[in-house]
């Protein structure tokens, strides 16, 4: 594994205040205390993982060299912990869900990862258990004297774990579900819009996630949450950007490799291993539509070309979604890797 610095990001013309700091100033505020956090997000194939790891490498080797120095505080002789990448993917967590998740565990090198592989496919993990797992992650990174890097596309779970968000752990409730299931879609939409205003097109996706939005969305309202036991963070953003032509040049070539490279035979594995066709399409677009080829339902041109579409349109929105990050006062310093 290389341990090439991180590029230096290049000024984005339209973005405001461009300034990228260096890793010996990332270093120097987080020593400060003025940051506890660090997190690298960006659209999907705008090279954020390989970001993350090189801005990890390279506080490492700075920090050894302060330690070395004497200028970095040892509690009896013992060396802090390294930078290590949390990983901010809402899907990422599940074993066996690697191609279609894009997981690329081989960027890390010897950099240590969390909040990777850690449930089976199948099961339940929703914002809840994902903040819970972060902060616990986080707490041990801290507690060793470890540099956090937060990495990840997704927006909502990415504000999750900086923002201090309170998140209910809310029950399934049989009856409602039951209601619910004899309405129709576009029904089902427009309830959710009435009980909160929809940001995006997520909690849409399928019924499956409209119907649990709106099963949220009720137990909110009768049980208002008035607190979070998270803090927020003093997080450091590092946005990862490239032109939507290269984006969409690089997706395109990536869902090549990983089609050849078996994601075909991955979701048969997932199928066969009990996990339902119907809940693949729960876990995103490369699953919905390899789940479709697989079955016979589309063709593997058709497949490549809806996917690709979807992928190019999910890019977009992931943008849209930091770009509201920054209208809510979130300072992202936006450069290319």
């Amino acid at each position: 594994m290389s341990t090439t610095r991180p590029h230096t990001f290049t000024t984005i013309a339209e973005l405001p205040d461009p300034e990228i700091i260096r890793p010996e100033e990332i270093l120097q505020q987080f020593e400060n205390k003025d940051i506890d956090l660090i997190c690298v997000l960006g659209p999907t194939a705008s090279g954020k993982t390989r970001y993350a790891v090189g801005l990890a490498h390279a506080l490492n080797e700075l920090r050894a060299v302060r330690v070395n120095a004497g200028a970095t505080n040892c509690d009896s002789g013992v060396k802090p912990a390294g930078a290590e990448i949390l990983s901010g993917d809402s899907r990422q967590v599940y074993r066996g869900m690697d191609l279609g998740t894009g997981k690329d565990l081989d960027e890390y090198g010897d950099i240590p990862y969390h909040l990777i592989d850690i449930v089976d496919a199948g099961t339940k993990f929703d914002l809840y258990q994902y903040q819970k797992a972060f902060e616990k992650a986080y707490k041990d990174i801290c507690d060793r004297g470890g540099i956090p890097i937060l990495c990840g596309g997704s927006g909502l779970y990415l504000e999750a774990a900086t923002c201090g968000y309170s998140i209910p752990d809310v029950p399934p409730s049989p009856e409602l579900r039951a209601e619910l299931e004899e309405k129709s879609t576009e029904e089902l939409v427009e309830l959710l819009s009435s009980l909160k205003k929809l940001h995006n097109k997520t909690d849409i996706d399928t019924r499956q996630r409209t119907i649990r939005a709106i099963e949220i969305a009720m137990w909110q309202k009768e049980h208002p949450v008035e607190n979070t036991c998270y803090l927020p963070k003093k997080t450091y953003y590092i946005g990862t950007l490239v032109s939507r032509e290269e984006r969409n040049r690089r997706i395109d070539r990536r869902l090549d490799e990983r089609i050849a490279e078996g994601m075909a035979d991955e979701v048969r594995r997932l199928l066969d291993s009990g996990v339902p066709a119907e809940n693949l399409t729960y876990y995103g677009l490369e699953y919905k539509f390899v789940t479709q080829y697989v079955l016979g339902i589309l063709s593997l041109d058709e497949m490549k070309t809806l996917l690709g579409n979807a992928i190019h349109q999910f890019a977009k929105r992931q943008m849209t979604w930091f770009r509201g990050m920054e209208r809510k006062g979130i300072k992202i310093h936006w450069g290319e890797p």
